[in-house]
């Protein structure tokens, strides 16, 4: 088992051009029907165009392989899933709508390989997309019921701000929509890797 694993964060070009190996992360993490991956590429393309977007990328100690990856980009108006679920908030709690969601970090993916899942690369992914980022909040959304996911994101502060929420088009499929203050509180520490923009995590 990897004890360190190189954090690569790659400029929305470099994470365009990479898409093909991260459907595959996705993919194997997620078992999505593959006729559904073309429209998921789309969209991920379009996210990389969002302001202040950010992608990291796990890889194994020798970076010859992509072992996870998570990006996420500053939240606003006119972006579909910020626009859904403050729609809704804000019909239940105003307040709780500008507070979390005014200057928010939109974690949107956070993927490892399963066979890779239980070493920690989640928990480093996810310190690292959020790290050092101007917004006030981080949000995102998660299956609901007691995941790995949910437990992950409760241990970095994230709470419950729509508890069981169905986005247009998928009723059957209950989403928490969960929020944290930003810089995230936690468990990690980070060891530069120079003035290069990979990074290596311990933890």
């Amino acid at each position: 088992m990897d004890t360190f694993s190189r954090m690569w964060e790659p400029a929305a070009p470099a994470f365009v051009h990479a898409l093909p190996a991260l459907l595959d992360i996705y993919t194997a993490a997620m078992s999505p029907p593959p006729d559904q991956l073309a429209g998921r590429r789309t969209i991920m393309e379009h996210h990389a165009r969002n302001p202040g977007f950010r992608a990291v990328v796990a890889l194994s100690s020798d970076g010859r392989t992509a072992l996870g990856f998570a990006y996420g980009f500053h939240g606003g108006g006119g972006q579909w899933w910020h626009d859904v679920v403050t729609t809704e908030l804000r019909s239940r709690d105003p307040e709780a709508a500008d507070r979390w969601f005014a200057d928010s970090f939109e974690v949107a993916e956070v993927h490892v390989r399963p066979e890779h899942q239980g070493r920690g690369i989640g928990r480093r992914l996810l310190r690292g997309v959020t790290a050092h980022r101007p917004e006030r909040t981080a949000v995102l959304s998660t299956h609901t019921g007691p995941t790995v996911a949910r437990r992950l994101y409760a241990s970095y502060g994230f709470t419950d701000v729509l508890a069981e929420f169905r986005f247009p088009g998928s009723p059957d499929r209950p989403f928490a929509i969960m929020a944290a203050p930003l810089p995230l509180r936690g468990p990690g520490r980070r060891r530069s890797a120079g003035r290069s923009r990979a990074w290596l995590w311990t933890g």
